[in-house]
């Protein structure tokens, strides 16, 4: 399985580190792409290392982490990107819940990152929350038939999530799926498996049934086994699938 989505560099798992790569192996994980959340999240990247995981970078600003942008932001992070060692672009994107004082500056770090992720060819990483119209709006303005990418941590309406998909985007599924109240996995069940990806979020939003602990790696089997449910096939068939998906949209296999 390859988690398409793990902040495993922060220091949540500083005190257990080795036990969760174990838990993760022994789980099916065999790859963790880990997008930044500002570009100091790289140094804490590079320090990973493990028997039977592949590791994989991504550099990027989170929108809760963009307040002021710096004189040259956009030509860092197009230096940044342009390194081979980067698969992926963010994570990026829009964050109206924890505040709405800096609208102006996330729209204008995630045109920056759109164009950076073009220029790159490599896939951009989208944050979304309580922002989907503008969030949407802006791949639409940026979209030249090159724009790929991800709608990470996929909560929306089914009509949200195909116009997404139409705008060459993919899904990103995580633990909000397994939520019973969510609705998410209703949703789900009307849209393409092969426009989906797995991911875990880790250390946040972690699937039921460990709702409320710190999300990790391994979790990831919970979502991967809703899924089996949503479409009635087996977890082997869903874990192939989002695989490959994934490996070609970061070209993994290169």
């Amino acid at each position: 399985m390859i988690d398409t989505h793990s902040h495993i560099y922060l220091k949540d798992f500083d005190e257990d580190r080795e036990e969760v790569y174990k838990r993760a192996v022994e789980a099916g994980i065999n790859t963790i792409l880990m997008p930044a959340i500002d570009f100091g999240s790289l140094k804490q990247m590079d320090s990973l290392s493990f028997e039977g995981i592949e590791f994989h970078k991504m550099a990027g600003l989170h929108p809760c982490d963009v307040e002021e942008l710096e004189n040259g932001f956009e030509k860092k992070l197009l230096e940044l990107c342009s390194n081979e060692d980067i698969i992926g672009v963010g994570e990026t994107g829009l964050d109206y819940y924890w505040s709405k004082d800096h609208i102006t500056e996330q729209k204008l770090s995630l045109h920056a990152h759109c164009r950076v992720a073009k220029k790159v060819n490599k896939p951009i990483i989208l944050h979304n929350r309580e922002s989907t119209d503008d969030l949407l709006h802006i791949i639409e303005q940026e979209q030249d038939g090159t724009l790929k990418g991800i709608w990470h941590c996929f909560n929306g309406t089914v009509e949200e999530g195909k116009r997404a998909i139409d705008m060459g985007l993919h899904l990103g599924i995580g633990g909000v799926v397994t939520f019973k109240n969510g609705g998410v996995d209703k949703t789900v069940a009307e849209l393409p498996l092969e426009k989906m990806v797995l991911e875990t979020d880790a250390p946040y939003l972690s699937p039921t049934p460990k709702r409320g602990k710190r999300n990790e790696p391994a979790f990831m089997k919970f979502t991967a086994e809703k899924l089996s449910d949503i479409f009635e096939i087996s977890v082997k068939e869903v874990v192939d699938q989002t695989s490959q998906t994934a490996k070609t949209l970061f070209k993994l296999d290169q």
